[in-house]
């Protein structure tokens, strides 16, 4: 058995000012050669890993054809895009006889001039395939799902947890179904329900409430004749037709039953639409609702400042709040500046510089900070993740400081990105576990890492170009909560 596989992957936000260049799809892993993909993801916690790691299992051959897998930014042009897709479908028409593909997407792609990346990618492999070979595709739980995307795969899987610490199990099951179809004559039939809902930030999959939408999901797909199933939470910045939270249900040769239960879920899911939201308090409110025997460290994730959603990376509200605050053992994960750590790279380890950190991006990002600070460290950036997210992959911030000024740490990256876990940090010498003040540019992935220790955690909203204020819609094809009332 014959599997081809590829990756085309990028969360867009239609608001942020970070461009996506064609080198953007190669900037996190490079360029790989169909050997390198299966030798750099083997036994790493990617839905690519799951692919591997089930073919090993069910004995197939997989045939891998490129790894495109952009940092959320803004939307590719369309040469960009157009140049990417023209690798995959070369690759697939390279592979000869197949039986089946398997693809690492992510649902929430917007183009230039077009909304549905994901739509577009996998109409062009049905049309290159034919109508009889099988394609199953793994998405984000972020995702903005389309009825083309259904229609034109066999079967999509979304991720189920969030922080997503399950890509691997989830393209495992992807392979562990697509076999089902080859080898058992599975048919596989899927309907999708599209909630009008944006979902807020009640969706890490550990707590209550969503814990329970997750349960819920899976007594579905319990039940005789499903397949499998999946919640998009939705991608909440990208203001497409699309835009919004879903449910899609795959069943065993019955189209009505698989409509049935997505509609059943998306109902039940909609009932309990207020409970997925809560109000952010800005860093400085938040701070002062902490007592001094409270449990430390305490953490405050800047939601709209998070690098996996897009954000630059750079913004300094949460700094200057920090050092108003006078705040001892306090670090900031990270802040995107490559003028400033260039600066501390000239200076070296150990020397004392005055610097402006942050606020270069954007003018919605805030004014940048001057700081003197001491240099800690200097790191070329990279470093491997120790997990549960993205468990063994090799990272890379780039060239990167550790800068302190008094009580206050900061690392100063090259590359934006979320910090998952400890690792990074501790290559620069700085372990979070022993600060009593954490702020990170995330939004719910850092808890992988980190809300097994913390003392508490508090998702923040700081001035930027995702923040409340300069974020709306005109595109929208339906109305929404709870940006309408409904």
């Amino acid at each position: 058995m014959r599997i081809v596989t590829g990756a085309i992957v990028h969360e867009t936000s239609t608001f942020t000012p970070v461009p996506t260049t064609k080198a953007s799809f190669y900037a996190r892993l490079g360029v790989l050669s169909p050997d390198e993909i299966i030798t750099k993801l083997r036994g790493v916690n990617t839905p690519t890993g799951g692919f591997i790691e089930g073919a090993d299992v069910h004995g197939f051959e997989l045939i891998p054809t490129i790894m495109a897998d952009a940092y959320p930014s803004g939307p590719a042009t369309r040469d960009v895009f157009d140049a990417i897709l023209e690798e995959l479908l070369e690759g697939i028409r390279n592979a000869g006889d197949i039986d089946g593909v398997l693809l690492e997407l992510h649902g929430s792609m917007v183009i230039e001039n077009l909304d549905d990346g994901e739509g577009y990618i996998l109409s062009a492999v049905r049309d290159l395939v034919g109508p009889n070979t099988p394609v199953v595709a793994q998405l984000d739980i972020h995702s903005n799902v389309s009825h083309q995307m259904v229609e034109m795969a066999d079967v999509l899987i979304g991720r189920e947890s969030y922080p997503e610490v399950d890509m691997a199990p989830r393209g495992r099951e992807c392979a562990d179904v697509l076999v089902r179809i080859i080898r058992e004559g599975l048919r596989p039939t899927m309907a999708l329900h599209q909630i009008p809902m944006m979902w807020g930030m009640n969706q890490v999959t550990a707590h209550s409430p969503m814990k329970e939408a997750i349960e819920e999901l899976h007594r579905i797909e319990s039940l005789p004749g499903v397949v499998c199933g999946s919640i998009a939470t939705c991608f909440p910045l990208a203001d497409v037709p699309d835009l919004g939270a879903s449910v899609y249900i795959v069943t065993e040769n019955d189209q009505a039953l698989a409509q049935q239960y997505a509609d059943e879920l998306g109902a039940w899911l909609f009932h309990r639409k207020a409970s997925w939201h809560f109000h952010m308090l800005s860093t400085r409110e938040a701070l002062a609702t902490i007592h001094t025997d409270e449990k430390m460290p305490v953490i405050f994730a800047d939601r709209d400042d998070n690098t996996g959603g897009g954000s630059p990376g750079d913004s300094t509200g949460m700094l200057k709040t920090f050092i108003e605050a006078e705040l001892e053992d306090a670090c900031i994960l990270y802040i995107v500046d490559t003028e400033a750590v260039n600066q501390c790279m000239e200076a070296g380890i150990g020397a004392t510089i005055t610097v402006e950190v942050g606020g270069k991006s954007s003018p919605l990002q805030g004014h940048p900070i001057s700081m003197t600070v001491e240099i800690m460290a200097l790191s070329d950036g990279r470093f491997r993740y120790h997990g549960p997210m993205l468990d063994g992959l090799e990272g890379d911030m780039g060239p990167s400081a550790h800068i302190r000024e008094e009580g206050i740490h900061v690392l100063l990256v090259s590359e934006r990105e979320q910090p998952f876990d400890t690792a990074f940090s501790e290559t620069l010498g700085l372990d979070p576990r022993q600060m009593r003040y954490i702020g990170v540019k995330s939004s719910a992935h850092f808890r992988a890492g980190f809300e097994s220790w913390a003392g508490a955690i508090h998702v923040v909203t700081e001035p930027g170009v995702h923040d409340a204020s300069h974020v709306s819609f005109h595109r929208l094809s339906r109305k929404i909560y709870p940006i309408d009332d409904l």
